[in-house]
């Protein structure tokens, strides 16, 4: 009987082994399919880059997340941002960060930040995301969050995400992609999961002027110093070399070669 008790137990802990690796199997193949454009919608998903599946894609209500459960930060968060979006008026003071309670693997949380000296800086800010009660609260999950020096999260990099807004107001519709980067490991980890600090953040940015697209891109690094909002500014081609991953794969070639090949300062004035 004791035999027949542990034999039960272990196939019971077998079943619901094999059961969570479909469900995550299946919940990674339907983020995939609904994420990635067909050829006939491509202009609807702009904002996404290039990805595999083994990245954990998490399409929220405002914004789409490949979360690394390695570095409990996330790959890279994409968004678009209309004109009329920044019309939106919601607004909690009480809203608090939290970890996803659907994702399924390892991620950051609120202890994790404690007395670390870290801010916890969003990727997809919530100031873009007053259009919807849902979309405010997700972008408090931990899967839009990084480590972010207090001085640079308050300074420049919330003075980069104002000139957003204000050229998606101007455009009527930017696409975005933004994220850390990783280089020397300089800040080590934070808490316990030892959440990894990053050393330098990326926005990219693409827009539609008429017929054609313009883009640009911004690399800073993650401190407390200031400089002019252009002096991080690059191409979209200079950032793909820097961390090895095709943006705007969607725009149709070969306007995605002449629109990321270089920038044009006017078109992003602040």
């Amino acid at each position: 009987m004791k035999y027949l008790f542990l034999i039960l137990v272990s196939l019971s802990s077998l079943l619901n082994f094999l059961d969570s690796c479909k469900r995550e199997k299946e919940r990674t193949a339907d983020s995939f399919e609904d994420i990635v454009p067909s050829t006939n919608n491509k202009a609807e998903s702009l904002e996404i880059p290039a990805f595999s599946r083994s990245e954990d894609i998490n399409k929220y209500k405002g914004f789409t997340v490949s979360y690394n459960h390695t570095t409990l930060v996330p790959n890279w968060v994409a968004y678009e941002l209309t004109s009329s979006e920044l019309d939106g008026d919601y607004d909690n003071k009480n809203s608090n960060f939290s970890r996803d309670p659907n994702l399924i693997g390892s991620q950051a949380s609120r202890e994790d930040y404690s007395n670390s000296g870290w801010d916890k800086g969003h990727m997809a800010p919530k100031a873009d995301m007053r259009w919807s009660s849902q979309a405010y609260w997700q972008s408090h999950y931990f899967t839009n969050i990084c480590p972010q020096n207090h001085k640079f999260n308050a300074g420049d990099w919330n003075t980069l995400e104002k000139s957003v807004r204000n050229w998606a107001r101007k455009y009527e519709r930017i696409w975005i992609v933004c994220g850390p980067i990783f280089t020397t490991h300089q800040y080590g980890t934070i808490g316990q999961a030892k959440v990894q600090v990053p050393d330098k953040f990326f926005k990219a940015l693409l827009i539609k002027n008429g017929n054609d697209y313009e883009s640009i891109a911004f690399v800073m690094p993650n401190n407390g110093q200031h400089h002019p909002q252009n002096s991080y500014a690059m191409s979209v081609d200079q950032l793909e070399e820097i961390i090895q991953r095709d943006l705007f794969p969607n725009l149709e070639d070969p306007i995605e070669e002449a629109t990321e090949r270089d920038f044009d300062l006017t078109y992003w004035k602040q």
